[in-house]
């Protein structure tokens, strides 16, 4: 391992740390929990008429239920402190991680838009219902799809660290990952500071659930890229290459989901999860077909 790789190295082993992990998901708890009330005592407040608030994102402050909001936000930013921990690991455990955190992001969604049903007699003429029930099912389907994904991965057999090669290898993805902590921190400090500057100017984002996981999973893909430039140089297995190649794919249609509306979020969500367990499935049956055979 050359300087450059252990000093990202030495780095990583800073950062992601047993001792530092646990602190963090401490703090980001009671951050969770602190968050929860403030936005419980927000409702309260503009629901006896106490405290004006501007009409920005009413959504968020009509119904106690959609103050879940908030702690699901802080537990997103752990979510991908944690993919930036596994990275290094697989790529097929980081893509796994992948779609829990967008599995996190369309709860969220449905919390915030629950309390916003259209209650009247012919309530299934209503947009919004008829995406929130889109969202229900989506969301059932797509926690399927991980489970079968998580289960595929599972059937991989566990390689020895000991080539020379995949060490070599696991470190450049160290040093993908301290970067991209690095850029994402930024990144999250900037689009917290020009959300609060847009709430007091009175400007309201389009898509709040896009605010920064828009540019997370543009900046993932970018990574994920990188990684496979990188493995080219550490492995000629064609399988391999084209099972990494699809999962790029599938995160690419998870950040399209981003910029879509209505049903088509959903879909976008549903089509990248299924089409990267198909490409895993097909990876297990080529690369260990007697495994897939008793599967």
């Amino acid at each position: 391992m050359n300087s450059f790789h252990s000093f990202f190295n030495t780095i990583y082993k800073i950062v992601f740390a047993k001792n530092v992990r646990k602190a963090i998901e401490k703090i980001i708890l009671i951050l969770a929990s602190v968050g929860f009330i403030f936005h419980l005592l927000l409702i309260f407040l503009k629901g006896q008429g106490i405290v004006f608030f501007s009409p920005l994102y009413p959504e968020l402050l009509n119904d106690p239920i959609s103050a879940i909001y908030t702690p699901f936000s802080l537990i997103l930013v752990y979510e991908i402190y944690l993919l930036l921990f596994y990275l290094p690991r697989s790529f097929t455990s980081c893509v796994s991680k992948q779609f829990e955190i967008i599995s996190l992001i369309v709860i969220r969604k449905i919390f915030k838009d629950i309390p916003q049903m259209d209650l009247a007699e012919n309530w299934m003429k209503s947009s919004h219902n008829l995406e929130l029930v889109i969202d229900l099912l989506g969301f059932l389907s797509l926690f399927l799809l991980i489970f079968l994904f998580n289960r595929s991965k599972q059937r991989l057999p566990k390689l020895a660290v000991e080539d020379p090669k995949l060490l070599q290898f696991i470190a450049s993805k160290k040093t993908v990952s301290v970067v991209l902590f690095g850029v994402l921190g930024v990144m999250l400090i900037s689009t917290l500071g020009n959300w609060f500057l847009d709430v007091f100017s009175q400007q309201a984002v389009t898509n709040i659930n896009s605010l920064f996981f828009n540019q997370f999973f543009t900046l993932l893909i970018l990574a994920d890229v990188v990684i496979l430039l990188i493995s080219f140089r550490y492995t000629e297995e064609y399988s391999k290459l084209i099972r990494n190649t699809g999962f790029i794919i599938a995160t690419i249609l998870i950040r399209l989901s981003f910029s879509a509306e209505g049903f088509l979020s959903m879909i976008l969500i549903l089509t990248g999860v299924s089409f990267a367990l198909v490409i895993l499935q097909i990876y297990n049956a080529i690369e260990h077909p007697k495994l897939s055979s008793t599967a």
